[in-house]
């Protein structure tokens, strides 16, 4: 009975999720020879688990949630002068810079394609969960 009990607590858990999709960015990222000099565009997907208010009214002021603009700045404000071996690299900046910018982050999901491998149309990527530690 106890863990049923602790189960449908956890399945009842309030969760705000935000969400950012298809912002292109360009970042210093590869291995290859002519991957390494120049910037990639890459297509980044955010979503955000975050801590919810007990209750969202009609004057709820915005600091009971988080700004997108926050979401956008993580992905789109990468260092330019940093280059990522690894596409999964970016993804882990971008989960520890919403990690330390605001406590009620609980996780973050990244999703990043490589746009200039697609041959048709494809998109080619990953996406990591990362969650509060």
């Amino acid at each position: 009975m106890g863990r049923a009990t602790f189960a449908n607590e956890e399945a009842l858990q309030d969760r705000l999720q935000l969400e950012v999709h298809d912002l292109e960015v360009n970042v210093l990222t590869g291995i290859y020879s002519e991957e390494t000099h120049l910037p990639q565009p890459l297509r980044i997907s955010l979503s955000v688990d975050l801590m919810p208010a007990e209750h969202y009214g009609p004057d709820t002021p915005l600091s009971a949630s988080k700004s997108y603009i926050d979401l956008r700045k993580a992905a789109a404000g990468l260092p330019k002068d940093v280059h990522f071996t690894l596409i999964e690299a970016v993804a882990d900046h971008i989960c520890e810079t919403l990690f330390v910018s605001d406590r009620r982050v609980l996780s973050v999901t990244v999703r990043i394609v490589k746009l200039a491998i697609s041959e048709s149309g494809e998109a080619i990527g990953i996406t990591l969960t990362r969650h509060r530690r």
